[in-house]
């Protein structure tokens, strides 16, 4: 079997389990009254998710019916993977942060595979999955847009429904605009980092045997 199918067929199931992975997340928030159903797609990390399995599933079958993605489609991709990338860092920096302030956060399956398995997964596929082309560099600032206008609505809707989906979004939990400011600074400049980082290794050369597979 051809790389470029297997690569093609894992893409299709990355994109079944995160679908799962998402059902699972909502009914257990549901279940456990630790989120309202309306507020799920407010996440940050749930939207990106949700165009990861379409972007996905999109690339799976490119894969298998094509020997290269075309040019839109790995920039899409790299702009869906720092997202979601992203929030799986800045997940874990919450966990960690909540930990210290002695504040319990459960983590289900489904968290850790939309969190940091999938994103883990998805880069390394990044750096292997033959058939991909080079990003531009414009696609680093691009990937703040989105960010941007996701953290303006959250600061529009928050204090219309009292609630944030994160804590350092809430001034009720912060110790004031400094604090917000610096940790919207380090979420955007992470979002730059990686993304700087997807760029950087779509400009490396492929393996050998990853370019024999792809000319066959």
């Amino acid at each position: 079997m051809r790389t470029r199918t297997v690569f093609g067929l894992l893409r299709l199931g990355a994109a079944a389990l995160c679908l799962v992975a998402l059902i699972h997340r909502l009914a257990w928030g549901l279940a456990s009254h630790t989120i309202a159903s309306q507020n799920f797609f407010a996440y940050l990390t749930n939207q990106s998710n949700v165009a990861f399995v379409v972007l996905l599933t999109i690339a799976g079958i490119i894969a298998l019916r094509k020997a290269r993605d075309p040019r839109w489609l790995t920039v899409t991709l790299a702009l869906v993977l720092t997202w979601t990338i992203t929030a799986g860092i800045v997940f874990a920096i919450l966990v960690w942060q909540a930990g210290l302030r002695g504040i319990r956060i459960d983590v289900p399956w489904s968290d850790q595979v939309l969190h940091f398995y999938l994103p883990a997964c998805a880069a390394l596929a990044w750096a292997l999955a033959p058939g991909h082309r080079a990003v531009p560099w414009r696609v680093i600032p691009a990937t703040l847009i989105y960010p941007l206008v996701w953290g303006g609505f959250t600061m529009i809707r928050g204090p219309i429904i009292g609630w944030y989906p994160y804590y350092f979004l809430d001034p009720r939990q912060i110790s004031g605009p400094a604090e917000f400011l610096v940790s919207s600074g380090i979420a955007l400049a992470t979002f730059a980092t990686v993304a700087t980082a997807l760029v950087l290794i779509s400009r490396m050369p492929l393996p050998r045997r990853l370019r024999q597979d792809q000319a066959e």
